[in-house]
């Protein structure tokens, strides 16, 4: 059901997050901006079943626009250019990222009335 992640969020806190974008190669100065950076996420689905995610912030704004199990081309905030799929696995989206021969995979759950996003293999954490 994604109408759940439907909503703004706003970042309290991050765990890991320079350790993963080392491990998927961003840059020293971009990690340190990234790292500064406290995005809100602002997620609607439209009657379509189109879901947008925009991730706005003083240093930028990105947004996907995807239908769920789908591939689409994705620009990543780090300029990054991805074959990306989203799915629903078990109340989690799953957002698989595949580009240059590597792979990453982001969850998005809700806990207690907050988002947490996790990429499993590189225990990045972000509580919005």
């Amino acid at each position: 059901m994604v109408e759940k992640f439907v909503g703004t969020w706003k970042m309290v806190s991050s765990e890991n997050f320079d350790d993963y974008m080392k491990a998927i190669g961003v840059g020293f100065a971009t990690r340190q901006v990234g790292n500064r950076t406290k995005p809100n996420l602002i997620v609607t689905v439209d009657d379509q079943g189109t879901i947008c995610m925009k991730s706005q912030s003083t240093f930028k704004t990105t947004e996907i626009k995807f239908k769920l199990n789908e591939p689409f081309d994705e620009t990543t905030a780090d300029d990054r250019k991805t074959r990306t799929v989203v799915t629903l696995e078990n109340g989690k989206l799953v957002q698989k990222q595949s580009w240059d021969g590597k792979e990453t995979n982001i969850e998005r759950e809700i806990t207690d009335g907050k988002l947490i996003i996790h990429d499993m293999g590189k225990r990045m954490s972000l509580y919005l």
